[in-house]
C-alpha cells in the first residue's frame, strides 16, 4: 500500500472510506467513490503486518454494511489480471466479473435489499413486483422461519406471472409445475423441506424446466444454490413474539440478495422501493463506526467525507 497517513487522510476526507487498524495503527484502507447507484471502491490496500489477520475482510464488510445502510444497489471496483491472488480475494467476497479492459477487470457485487412487510397482502404484493423482474431461467431460493410467508410470497410471484392453478405448498409432492396462461414463463414451485441433500434435489430433474420457467425453491438454502450462479436468495423472518398488532397480524422482516451477472442493472432495489421506504437513507457519505471485531484482527472504522 504505497500511501502515507496524510494521503489516506486526504482521500478519506474527500469521499469517505474505511480505515482498518490493529492496536490503533492503520494497516488497511479502502476509499469510497460514489457512482450513481453503485458505491465504487478504490485505493484498496493492506500493509504487510495486516495480512493474514482478517482485517481486509473486515474492512470490506464494513464498506458493504455502509453501502447497504445508504441504499446503494451494489459495489464496484477495478482489479488487475496480473494480480491473481487479489482477484481471488474479491471472488471469495462475492464479487463477480462484469467486464474488462485489457488487464483491468471490472468487478461488481450487488447488495441485499431489506424491508419489513406488515401483512400477508404486502408479502403477496412483493411477489407480484418480483414477478415483473423475473424471466425464464431465473432461480429464487426462499429460506427463513417456519410460517414466515414463503408460500405466500410464491403465491404473489405466481399471480404476477399469471400462471395456471392455485399456488399452494408442495410439501408432500415436493415440486409442482404451473404453466403460463399466456406468453411468459411458467412457475416451478419446489418445497425442499423434506430433502436431505443435493442428490435428492438432483433426482427431481429440475434442469429440464429451469430454462423455460421461473423456479422457486422453498427451504432451498444450502441445497439449491448449485442450480444456478445467477439467483435471488430471499430470507423471511418472523418478528419477536410481541410484534403483532391487535388482530395478531405479525410483520415480516425480508432480505433479498441478488447473485450473479443476471441481476446487474435490473433495477431491483428501485422496483422494491415502496416496501423499503422506511429504510431509505441519503446516499451522501457521513461518519459511522463499525463494531470492533473480536480477537487480534483489530477494527474497521467508516470515515466520512463530502460527495
Amino acid at each position: 500500500m504505497d500511501e502515507t497517513l496524510e494521503s489516506v487522510s486526504e482521500a478519506l476526507a474527500e469521499h469517505g472510506g474505511v480505515l482498518g487498524t490493529i492496536d490503533g495503527r492503520p494497516v488497511a484502507t479502502l476509499i469510497f467513490l460514489p457512482l450513481d447507484d453503485m458505491l465504487g471502491l478504490r485505493r484498496v490496500g493492506t500493509l504487510a503486518e495486516g495480512r493474514g489477520t482478517g482485517i481486509a475482510r473486515r474492512v470490506v464488510a464494513a464498506a458493504e454494511d455502509e453501502a447497504v445502510r445508504r441504499r446503494f444497489n451494489g459495489l464496484r471496483l477495478i482489479a488487475r489480471e496480473e494480480l491473481p491472488s487479489t482477484v481471488r480475494f474479491w471472488n471469495k467476497q462475492g464479487y463477480t466479473l462484469a467486464g474488462r479492459d485489457g488487464p483491468q477487470l471490472f468487478l461488481r457485487k450487488m447488495l441485499p435489499v431489506r424491508m419489513v412487510l406488515d401483512t400477508p397482502d404486502d408479502t403477496r404484493d412483493l411477489g407480484r413486483r418480483l414477478a415483473g423482474l423475473l424471466r425464464s431461467g431465473d432461480l429464487v431460493i426462499l429460506s427463513g422461519d417456519l410460517g414466515a410467508g414463503k408460500t405466500t410470497l410464491t403465491q404473489g410471484i405466481g399471480a404476477g406471472l399469471a400462471v395456471r392453478g392455485d399456488v399452494t405448498s408442495p410439501t408432500f409432492v415436493i415440486s409442482r409445475v404451473h404453466r403460463a396462461q399466456e406468453q411468459g414463463p411458467g412457475l416451478v414451485h419446489v418445497d425442499a423441506y423434506r430433502l436431505h441433500d443435493t442428490a435428492e434435489l438432483d433426482d427431481l430433474d429440475l434442469d429440464t424446466d429451469l430454462d423455460e420457467a421461473v423456479t422457486v425453491v422453498e427451504w432451498g438454502e444450502g441445497l439449491a444454490e448449485a442450480l444456478s450462479e445467477d439467483r435471488l436468495e430471499i430470507r423471511l423472518l418472523r418478528p419477536r413474539e410481541d410484534a403483532g398488532d391487535e388482530e395478531g397480524v405479525e410483520p415480516r422482516e425480508v432480505e433479498i440478495t441478488p447473485f450473479g451477472k443476471r441481476w446487474f442493472d435490473t433495477g431491483l432495489a428501485d422496483a422494491l422501493s415502496p416496501f423499503d421506504a422506511a429504510l431509505t437513507h441519503s446516499r451522501s457519505i457521513t461518519p459511522v463506526t463499525a463494531g470492533r471485531a473480536p480477537g487480534p484482527a483489530g477494527s474497521a472504522e467508516v470515515s466520512g467525507g463530502a460527495v
